[in-house]
């Protein structure tokens, strides 16, 4: 599955600061590629009406079992709020089990940075790892 291509949420404060997430999630094997990718459109949909969204991004790799989100939110709280509410809280221990590695990454950029690409989540998560 190609990436899916930023997807702005909300309009930015003009040269704001904003927080990033970007994360790595790899499934333990291939039967547990599509109910993740499900779940993961499921938390999609989620974040497009969340407070606080400024965009987000997706990658799949079904056939390295891999995916990868990017985001961007108006404020760490914002973030968090999304994470502990539903569907995002069932999903991450309905799949819990499944997880062969989960890697995160956040960091503040100036609003002016987007749309965000893949570089420089690709390079902070390859430092996390």
């Amino acid at each position: 599955m190609p990436a899916l291509p930023w997807i702005p949420v909300h309009e930015p404060a003009p040269a704001g600061e904003m927080v990033v997430m970007a994360s790595r999630f790899r499934v333990k094997g291939y039967r547990h590629v599509v109910p993740f990718l499900v779940d993961s459109i499921r938390i999609l949909a989620q974040i497009r009406r969340a407070d606080g969204a400024l965009g987000v991004s997706l990658v799949a790799h079904p056939l390295r079992r891999e995916f990868f989100t990017l985001s961007a939110w108006t404020d760490r709280s914002a973030l968090d709020a999304v994470v502990g509410s539903e569907p995002h809280r069932s999903v991450m221990r309905r799949r819990r089990a499944a997880m062969a590695d989960s890697v995160f990454t956040f960091w503040t950029a100036s609003t002016t940075a987007l749309p965000l690409t893949w570089q420089e989540a690709d390079e902070r998560l390859a430092a996390a790892a």
